[in-house]
C-alpha cells in the first residue's frame, strides 16, 4: 500500500464537483460507482496520491517527475473485472472529462491535453507519451464533439476493397469508439456477420466456437498471405488497416481465431455502436489531441522509438519498454489486456 495515498473527504472540492456531495458519508469519504460497457461494475473510494511519471530531459533520457492526481481505488468489482483469469489491474483514467487524469495532470500547467499511445503486439509492451508527438507524423480525423468517448465518424469499411453496408446508426454519424481500454473489437451482429462471412468467402475455412465466444480454424499457412486486410474509412480520408496478423490470434499450434466481436455496447437510446480496442490500435501510433480536438494514427514499430516536442521546442527520441517476459495474450481461452500495459511514460514538459 502507498504510504502517501489518503482519501477524498467528502468536503474536498474534488468530490464536491464529481458527484453529490450531499449524499456523502465522512466515516466513509467520496465514493464512486461505475458500469462498463460489458456490465462489469466497479465501487470504490477516490484516493489522492502521488503520481510518478518519466519526464523527458534528452535523447532516450527521462527523470522522474511527482504530480498529485485523484484516481478511483476499487474494492469491490463484478462481472469480468471480478473473474481471476479475466481481470486487469486497472484502466487509467485518459478521458475528455475535466477529473481524468490526463485534465489533472493539464490542469497544473505541467502539459498539454494530448497524449499518444503505440502498443506492440509482439513484444507484449509499447510507447505511452503525454504531450505532443514531433515524429513520425499522424492524418487525423475530428472527434466528435460532445460526447463522454473518444467518437470519430466513420464513412465507410470494406474487406480488400469489398464494401460492407454499415448500419444507419453508425455511418456518418459517429457511431464509431476508439478505446484502449478495450481488448478486441466489437461490431453490430449484422455487420459481423457480413464481415465474417466475406473474410471467409476468400479464403475458406471450417469454423468452430471455442470458449463460447471464439470463431475458430485450423490453419497452417501465412495467414497474411491468405486472408483479407479489412479497412476502415473516416472522416477527412483518415484509413485504418487491420491486417490478418492483426485480427487473427494463434489459440494454439496452428490454430486461428477471429477477434472480431459482435455487439459489446450501445448508446442510451439503444442505437448500436462500433468499439475499436487493442486489436486494431496495435503496431501503430495513436494519437489524441484534445486541445484540437482531434484523432490521428499511422502503422508504426511500436519496439522502436519515437520524437516528442517539449514546451521549449526541443524534440527528443523516447523510446520502447518491451516485456521480455509478457504472458500470452490467451489464458485459459479468455483475452488478456496485456497490450495494455505500457510501460514508459514520456512526460513532455512545457515548462
Amino acid at each position: 500500500a502507498s504510504s502517501t495515498s489518503k482519501k477524498v473527504g467528502c468536503e474536498d472540492d474534488f468530490c464536491s464537483f464529481i458527484s453529490n456531495s450531499d449524499t456523502c458519508q465522512p466515516d466513509i469519504g467520496c465514493t464512486y460507482h461505475i458500469v462498463y460497457a460489458d456490465e462489469s461494475t466497479s465501487d470504490g473510494n477516490f484516493i489522492r496520491d502521488k503520481l510518478t511519471l518519466e519526464q523527458v530531459t534528452g535523447d532516450l533520457k527521462t527523470g522522474p517527475l511527482g504530480q498529485e492526481v485523484v484516481f478511483g481505488c476499487g474494492s469491490d468489482q463484478s462481472g469480468q473485472l471480478g473473474k481471476s483469469d479475466s481481470a486487469v489491474d486497472g484502466v487509467m483514467g485518459f478521458g475528455q472529462s475535466n477529473t481524468s487524469v490526463l485534465s489533472q495532470l493539464a490542469a497544473t500547467g505541467d502539459a498539454k491535453r494530448v497524449f499518444s499511445h503505440c502498443l506492440d503486439n509482439v513484444k507484449g509492451g509499447g510507447i505511452f507519451a503525454v504531450g505532443a508527438v514531433d515524429s513520425p507524423k499522424v492524418k487525423t480525423t475530428p472527434m466528435v464533439p460532445n460526447q463522454m468517448h473518444y467518437n470519430v465518424m466513420l464513412m465507410e469499411m470494406d474487406v480488400d476493397g469489398a464494401p460492407l453496408d454499415l448500419p444507419p446508426s453508425i455511418v456518418r454519424k459517429g457511431g464509431t469508439i476508439v478505446d484502449s481500454g478495450t481488448t478486441l473489437a466489437y461490431l453490430p451482429q449484422a455487420l459481423y456477420d457480413s464481415l465474417i462471412e466475406t473474410i471467409t468467402a476468400r479464403k475458406p475455412v471450417k469454423l468452430h466456437i471455442v470458449e463460447e465466444t471464439f470463431q475458430c480454424f485450423s490453419f497452417t499457412k501465412d495467414i497474411d498471405q491468405a486472408f483479407p486486410p479489412v479497412n476502415f474509412h473516416f472522416e477527412d480520408s483518415l484509413k485504418l488497416t487491420v491486417y490478418p496478423h492483426d485480427y487473427l490470434f494463434s489459440l494454439e499450434e496452428d490454430m486461428y481465431c477471429f477477434g472480431w466481436q459482435a455487439g459489446g455496447m450501445t448508446t442510451e437510446d439503444r442505437s448500436e455502436v462500433i468499439l475499436l480496442g487493442d486489436m486494431v490500435l496495435s503496431n501503430k501510433l495513436v494519437v489524441y489531441d484534445l486541445e484540437n480536438e482531434v484523432i490521428g494514427w499511422t502503422d508504426h514499430n511500436c519496439s522502436s522509438s519515437i520524437k516528442v516536442k517539449d514546451g521549449s521546442g526541443g524534440v527528443y527520441s523516447v523510446g520502447a519498454d518491451n516485456l521480455s517476459s509478457a504472458p500470452p495474450l490467451l489464458m485459459m481461452g479468455k483475452i488478456l489486456t496485456v497490450l495494455s500495459t505500457l510501460i514508459i511514460v514520456a512526460f513532455t514538459s512545457l515548462a
